[in-house]
């Protein structure tokens, strides 16, 4: 007994160092370098992040990021804080499963046989891939670099990387982007139906040329320096055109230093502790200055208090309206046959208005008409003391509340999609069923009405053919006992 028990003991072990070696297999320890005929695919024991590639310090790693449990992102993670520095740029998620893998043959691919190429560096020319001290992804031929992963940001900016007028910062859910302009830098909200573009402009710092011109017709390029700030460069061995100070500026800090576009919408930057990030610069210090601070048609008190600019609507982590009014389409019979109710509200302006469009009008009348007749307006905001009226062609995000009560808001609120299509249904049921049931009592009566008559003349005749014969007249006629008997 005790030999059988060992013996099972034992194929239990072995099974498990099997399928430790596999699991070892399938997800082998980083490199420092890809070279041409790696392949690599998710290990489906790994939970977070699987690493693939590491720098040489350690501190950054490239590998596959789980994303909604069962999808990943190819990723460059900073590995002491867990936190994403760069990511490639796909379309749509590759699955976490077989048969996704990263392979490299000249050009760093994510794929799968079934749907394909997810992502590429596109550089056929390439022999290895690797990971600088910096968190830079690299593709080279020889001494040559032919890619690199600065060149292509998403949402993170880190140090000595040159950020130029040809790439963007994009927060992570889409909304959010940092672009550069001729001679300032810019940040632009996407909400739908805002068009094409990078949207809507909503903080503008223009290059103050403390140290030296802008040069008309020479590009200018962004570079957050150690030193703390984030400087505006025309020319590489010259002074910066514009510094951003960071709160550590010129100061020496113990780590490495980052901005990044965050889904909110402002533009932070951080600083390295050795245990933590530590809040060091924000572009927008006034919450109530983001876009959309307190959700869709939210208003931002001092304090960033929020309520919502129907105050018989409680503020909930949703926002304040609808979740359709988030949705693109205009207002003229495109979208649930034009549906909606106007809402307004007075002691509310803009965030940015300074960087918004407007007209001169003579009347707030005059400003809710030409946005009322306007298909694509979504909402207008007029000041009686300047007379300029300010019309929103994207879904109505956070007004700005002030005591002013001569700023007045115009807006339009779509009605719950369905919500009168359902009562149009059920008034339509409704009103069939009730025309249902009067045919079906009309049905009966006049079955109760024929039964009733042919009973009565039958009694009339059986009395002598009697005409005007009453209710209870024959009740107790011998005919009706014997029928009754009969019955029985």
């Amino acid at each position: 007994m005790d030999r059988h028990n060992n013996k099972h003991l034992l194929l239990l072990l072995l099974q498990q160092l099997t399928c430790t070696s596999r699991a070892a297999e399938s997800s082998p320890p980083p490199s420092n370098e890809l070279h041409i005929g790696f392949r690599a695919g998710p290990n489906p024991a790994v939970e977070s992040f699987q690493p693939l590639l590491t720098d040489s310090s350690g501190n950054y790693s490239l590998g596959f990021l789980r994303v909604n449990r069962n999808q990943l992102s190819l990723s460059v993670l900073h590995l002491p804080s867990s936190v994403t520095l760069w990511s490639a740029s796909t379309t749509r998620l590759p699955r976490w499963a077989d048969p996704t893998q990263l392979s490299f043959n000249g050009s760093l691919v994510l794929s799968d046989p079934h749907t394909g190429v997810f992502w590429s560096t596109k550089t056929p020319s390439g022999d290895r891939v690797w990971l600088s001290n910096t968190s830079n992804l690299i593709v080279a031929d020889g001494p040559t670099l032919v890619w690199q992963s600065f060149d292509f940001p998403t949402d993170t900016l880190v140090e000595n990387q040159n950020f130029d007028t040809a790439t963007a910062l994009v927060s992570s859910n889409g909304v959010y982007s940092m672009r550069l302009g001729p001679d300032h830098m810019g940040l632009y909200a996407k909400f739908a139906g805002s068009g094409t573009g990078p949207g809507q402009i909503y903080l503008k710092h223009t290059a103050m040329e403390a140290k030296a011109d802008i040069v008309e017709g020479q590009p200018i390029y962004l570079v957050l320096k150690s030193d703390g700030y984030l400087g505006m460069f025309q020319n590489g061995s010259g002074p910066p055109v514009d510094v951003q100070p960071f709160n550590t500026f010129q100061q020496i800090v113990p780590g490495i230093r980052r901005v990044r576009v965050e889904p909110d919408g402002n533009l932070n930057g951080y600083y390295w502790t050795g245990s933590s990030w530590v809040l060091d610069y924000q572009a927008i210090s006034d919450p109530c200055e983001l876009p959309s601070s307190c959700g869709p048609y939210g208003l931002c008190g001092p304090g960033k208090v929020c309520s919502c600019l129907d105050n018989r609507t409680v503020h909930g982590s949703g926002g304040c309206g609808p979740p359709e009014n988030q949705n693109p389409g205009d207002f003229c019979g495109a979208y649930d046959n034009n549906r909606f109710r106007i809402l307004r509200r007075s002691g509310v302006e803009l965030p940015f208005k300074e960087l918004m469009g407007y007209k001169k009008m003579a009347s707030v009348e005059l400003c809710e008409a030409a946005c009322g007749g306007n298909c694509t307006c979504w909402g207008a905001v007029y000041s009686n003391s300047s007379g300029f009226c300010y019309m929103l062609d994207y879904p109505i995000q956070t007004l700005v509340a002030v005591g002013d009560e001569t700023k007045m808001g115009y807006f339009k609120v779509r009605e719950g999609v369905g919500k009168k299509n359902v009562g149009a249904w059920l008034g339509l049921g409704l009103g069939l069923l009730f025309g249902a049931v009067l045919v079906f009592v009309g049905v009966l009566g006049l079955g109760w009405y024929k039964l009733k008559s042919r009973g009565v003349k039958g009694y009339a005749e059986e009395d002598g053919g009697g005409v005007g014969v009453g209710a209870y007249k024959d009740l107790g006629a011998a005919s009706f006992r014997s029928i009754e008997l009969c019955e029985r």
